[in-house]
C-alpha cells in the first residue's frame, strides 16, 4: 500500500496546537498528506512546537475552503464520526481499514476525514463519505482529542503498510483507465446529474425530497464504482432526460 495515497483531512480545526499534534501523529506512522478545511491560524509557535519534527507536513498542507475540494481526487472517503441522525450509513471499526482499502483497489486515493473538535462533521459532510469509522471507547466518555483520533487511525494505516511490506512483491499490472476507481469529483457530477434527471422526469419532488439523494448516495457508495460505471450511469441518465424532453415537447 502506498502511504502517499492516504490523505488525512481535518475540518475547521479550532486549535493550532491540535493541528501540530495531528501532524506529528501522522509523521510517526509514515503519513505525509495533510489537508485542512477552513482551519484556524495554524502556522504559529504552538503549532510548530507540538508538531515536533513534522514541520514539513504543516508547510506542505493543502488548505481548502470546503471538504468537497479536499476530497475531489479521492475514490474512498472515510468519515470519523457518529452515524447520520436521519439515515444509517455503512460503519466500520479501525481494524477494518484493511478490508476497505483492499476493496477500493491499489490505485485508489483514500481520504480519512476528521470533524470539528466540539461538533464533529455535519450531516451534509457525512453524506460525502463512503463509510464512517467509529473508534470503540467506553460509554459516557467517548470523546477523543482530535490528535489522539488521528494517532489511532494513522497507526491502523501503519499496520496495514507493515503487513503489506512483509508480502512478496510482484510487478503490478497496469489498470485500464476505465477500471480506475471513480474519484469524488466524478461521483458528485453523477449525483447532480441523477438529481436533475429525477426532478425533470417527475420522480423526485424538490419540495419533498424524502431523503432520496442520501439513499442513492449510500447505494452507489456501497457499490464502489469505477470510471466506466459512472459514465454508464450518466449515459443512461442522459437518455432518460432526452426521452422526457421529447414527451414534454409532444404534449
Amino acid at each position: 500500500m502506498d502511504n502517499k495515497k492516504i490523505r488525512f483531512v481535518l475540518v475547521e480545526t479550532s486549535s493550532g496546537g491540535n493541528i501540530g499534534a495531528a501532524a506529528r501523529a501522522m509523521k510517526t506512522m509514515g503519513l505525509s498528506d495533510l489537508a485542512l478545511v477552513n482551519p484556524c491560524e495554524f502556522r504559529t509557535y504552538e503549532c510548530y512546537s507540538r508538531a515536533s519534527g513534522a514541520a514539513e507536513l504543516l508547510d506542505d498542507a493543502l488548505v481548502c475552503d470546503s471538504l468537497e475540494v479536499a476530497i475531489a481526487d479521492c475514490s474512498l472517503v472515510i468519515g470519523t464520526s457518529a452515524r447520520l441522525r436521519t439515515l444509517s450509513w455503512p460503519q466500520i471499526e479501525p481494524h477494518e481499514f484493511e478490508q476497505s482499502f483492499s476493496a477500493a483497489g491499489a490505485d485508489a486515493k483514500i481520504a480519512v476525514v476528521f470533524g470539528r473538535e466540539r461538533s464533529g462533521l455535519t450531516n451534509s459532510e457525512l453524506a460525502l463519505c463512503s463509510q464512517l469509522v467509529v473508534i470503540p471507547s467506553v460509554e459516557g466518555f467517548s470523546s477523543l482529542n482530535i490528535a489522539a483520533a488521528v494517532q489511532v487511525l494513522a497507526y491502523e494505516v501503519r499496520r496495514i503498510s507493515l503487513r503489506a511490506g512483509a508480502q512478496p512483491v510482484s510487478a503490478p499490472e497496469k489498470t485500464p483507465p476505465g477500471e480506475l476507481p471513480a474519484v469524488h469529483e466524478e461521483l458528485e457530477h453523477m449525483y447532480k446529474h441523477l438529481e436533475s434527471t429525477m426532478v425533470n422526469t417527475g420522480y423526485l419532488d424538490p419540495d419533498n425530497p424524502r431523503m432520496m439523494m442520501p439513499r442513492f448516495r449510500r447505494l452507489f457508495n456501497r457499490a464502489g464504482m469505477n470510471r466506466s460505471e459512472v459514465q454508464l450511469i450518466r449515459g443512461l441518465l442522459a437518455s432518460l432526460q432526452k426521452a422526457a424532453n421529447r414527451i414534454k415537447a409532444g404534449s
